[in-house]
């Protein structure tokens, strides 16, 4: 059985996720606070194997040099984002609204996603494209959950006025790749509380 635990991190309280058996885990959208996430895989006793981003705006990828040299484990990043990483201005931190923070630049992933089934470690998932807020959003299905990044929050959808954002794009998104999952399956996004895909098939109101 997975387990998975929400950190708060960074002044807009981005969502990082770590999910873990008992042996290993991974660590999903590290936005901020590299010392504060540290500290919580410290408590789970589990082994880092892999961070994994759901997409490349700056409030996720903030700590993840840090996380990376750490523990010495590799990032997964869509293709379609891969230079995202090393680009302050695709990824939102060099633009001037965000003058407060530093530019972030991020080393180029190790792997890109591909749309598939991966196993790491024991901990098995599917990769589903969930592009609308940016092109290349992806969303993760475990064996009883989902994590949505910024697709898909508890009442509302990702943003799209930003580079690349698409609104049709995302509805369609939500409704192929995210709406065909189990009702009963929670869906952990990247800001906010958790939710089902039921209650927001049922009450969101951008689908009703």
């Amino acid at each position: 059985m997975l387990k998975i635990e929400r950190i708060q991190t960074g002044v807009i309280q981005e969502n990082c996720y770590l999910i873990y058996n008992e042996t290993n885990l991974l660590i999903i959208d590290p936005g901020a606070e590299a010392d504060k996430i540290a500290a919580f895989i410290k408590k789970t006793g589990k082994k880092p194997i892999a961070i994994l981003l759901t997409h490349t705006h700056y409030d996720h990828i903030g700590a993840v040099e840090d996380l990376r040299h750490l523990y010495t484990i590799p990032v997964y990043v869509s293709p379609l984002e891969q230079e995202w990483l090393s680009n302050p201005v695709f990824n939102l931190s060099g633009l001037g609204r965000h003058n407060d923070i530093a530019d972030i630049i991020v080393q180029p992933a190790e792997v890109e996603f591909e749309l598939t089934e991966y196993d790491l470690g024991g901990i098995k998932f599917s990769v589903l494209p969930t592009p609308g807020h940016s092109i290349g959003s992806v969303s993760l299905v475990f064996d009883d959950f989902v994590v949505t990044g910024d697709a898909l929050f508890r009442g509302s959808i990702g943003r799209t006025d930003l580079h690349t954002g698409d609104m049709q794009q995302l509805l369609h998104s939500i409704n192929t790749y995210l709406f065909t999952l189990p009702d009963e399956f929670p869906a952990y996004p990247g800001h906010g509380d958790a939710t089902t895909i039921e209650h927001e098939k049922k009450t969101n109101p951008f689908f009703n």
